[in-house]
């Protein structure tokens, strides 16, 4: 992750006025405002953000932002462009980098800085980012925290009444696919469809257990078919005979494994 300032160079007082937050790998921008950030200084298209009250900018938002300081992708001369640059494709984070984010509309610049030069109150946001989350049923999600606060959240209303969500309450296999989003800041089911970190932890409720006890219960009742066929004295083959005939279930299959909740291969031996 890189972390830049930015700066307004027509005011004499270099404060920092927001900061941009790059993830290269997944090419994802993400912008965080000060608590206190003026909407009359905060950069064009921030400032709504902070007349509405929030502090972070989230990744489609925040890379229309930079779309906006650097050369347009259908610029008639992008290809000439792009070779005096010696870029051998159309990239917003170089092309960003070339003039450090000025452009000729206003003076706001980039400054690049570390994790340590992030104000607290920015670094506190990170706590409460997402390290994981679980699709459950009925449109909930059980979300853990990084500061290890686990909540269930119920989104059946959210997408009752958000348009961009309707398709979820109509093909529920399709609320199954939630993926974090880069640097914890929400979950996605498309780039239209997504729920802000903060949203979550706002509306959620919190469930008294941690994801250690998730990895435990996956390190310790999760097994394969080998295991299985050990805890049933069988070989692998009278699993899969097994599991064909319907007397166990597996929990996950791929081409390569399958695999079983301990508990339910122990009851065999009861029988």
């Amino acid at each position: 992750m890189k972390i830049y300032a930015i700066r307004d160079e027509s005011v004499q007082e270099q404060k920092d006025l927001a900061y941009l937050l790059y993830y290269g790998r997944e090419k994802q921008f993400y912008i965080e405002l000060p608590e206190n950030a003026d909407a009359w200084e905060t950069p064009l298209l921030l400032d709504s953000f902070v007349k509405r009250g929030e502090t972070t900018v989230n990744s489609y938002w925040s890379k229309i932002w930079v779309q906006q300081r650097i050369v347009p992708i259908d610029r008639q001369n992008i290809g000439e462009i792009l070779r005096d640059n010696h870029l051998k494709e159309y990239d917003e984070y170089e092309l960003l980098m070339l003039a450090m984010g000025r452009c000729a509309q206003d003076d706001y610049y980039l400054v690049p800085i570390n994790e340590k030069e992030l104000p607290e109150e920015i670094t506190r946001r990170f706590s409460k980012r997402i390290e994981d989350v679980l699709p459950l049923e009925n449109h909930c999600l059980l979300v853990f925290f990084r500061d290890g606060v686990v909540k269930k959240c119920d989104l059946q209303k959210h997408f009752e009444k958000t348009r961009a969500f309707q398709i979820l309450l109509k093909k529920p296999d399709y609320f199954q696919h939630v993926q974090m989003q880069t640097g914890g800041y929400g979950v996605a089911w498309d780039v239209n469809m997504t729920v802000s970190d903060a949203m979550l932890y706002r509306i959620g409720k919190s469930v008294p257990l941690t994801i250690e006890d998730f990895r435990n219960f996956a390190t310790h009742r999760v097994i394969n078919a080998a295991e299985a066929a050990e805890i049933l004295g069988c070989s692998r083959q009278n699993i899969i005979d097994l599991t064909k005939r319907g007397k166990l279930h597996p929990i996950k299959t791929s081409e390569k494994s399958t695999l079983y909740l301990k508990s339910e291969v122990l009851k065999r031996n009861w029988q």
